[in-house]
């Protein structure tokens, strides 16, 4: 019989707040990465809840804007991937960082965990561009102490047999890939909660 790891203090409650490749844009609601991650890490024992607050298309402007009911009252960490639609939009990268940074306050105003999910900017935008925005999620994690994960697709992109006709957006065996390279992070993150409350 599976026994949940701290069932007794109830379950963590995680939103993965994102864009299209948190909604699960092109797949089944099943085979999302917040259902996918929750079964999984269910299968390991963690008695965890995860929402799936991803909107395709979403910006971290739009994200900015809708964080405060898009994550609501008694989430307990947050799993933050924007940036890809900004920079498909050619956004500047200090905007962008703006917006991340002011989502990552409100939420640990709220006493919420962080794990960011990075990005990595299209090489094609030049030097310039990809230099300084491949650095904003390492430069916030390292301000604000959070749980990083460099490039949430990380061994997905570029692999035609991961992505649905559009190459941009992982299929079903994609998201598989972004679930078992998140794992580290996600249980690092699983871990400050369960610290914070024991506490």
């Amino acid at each position: 019989m599976l026994i949940l790891q701290a069932t007794a203090q109830g379950p963590v409650r995680i939103v993965a707040f994102g864009d299209s490749l948190t909604a699960g844009y092109g797949v089944l609601e099943r085979d999302s990465y917040p259902s996918k991650l929750e079964a999984v890490l269910r299968e390991k024992g963690y008695d965890v809840t995860i929402v799936n607050a991803g909107v395709s298309g979403d910006t971290t402007a739009q994200a900015l804007a809708r964080v405060d009911w898009s994550v609501p009252q008694g989430t307990q960490a947050v799993i933050l991937e924007f940036g890809a639609n900004d920079m498909l939009r050619g956004v500047p990268p200090a905007t962008i960082k703006h917006n991340l940074e002011a989502i990552i306050q409100k939420l640990r105003a709220r006493h919420i965990e962080v794990m960011l999910a990075g990005m990595y900017a299209t090489r094609s935008l030049g030097k310039e561009y990809y230099t300084a925005f491949d650095a904003i999620y390492r430069d916030l994690a390292h301000k604000y102490g959070l749980v990083f994960m460099p490039f949430f697709l990380d061994g997905v992109v570029g692999v035609r047999s991961l992505n649905q006709a559009d190459g941009m957006h992982p299929t079903s065996a994609g998201i598989d890939i972004i679930v078992k390279k998140s794992l580290p992070s996600v249980e690092a993150l699983i871990k400050r909660v369960r610290s914070r409350k024991a506490s």
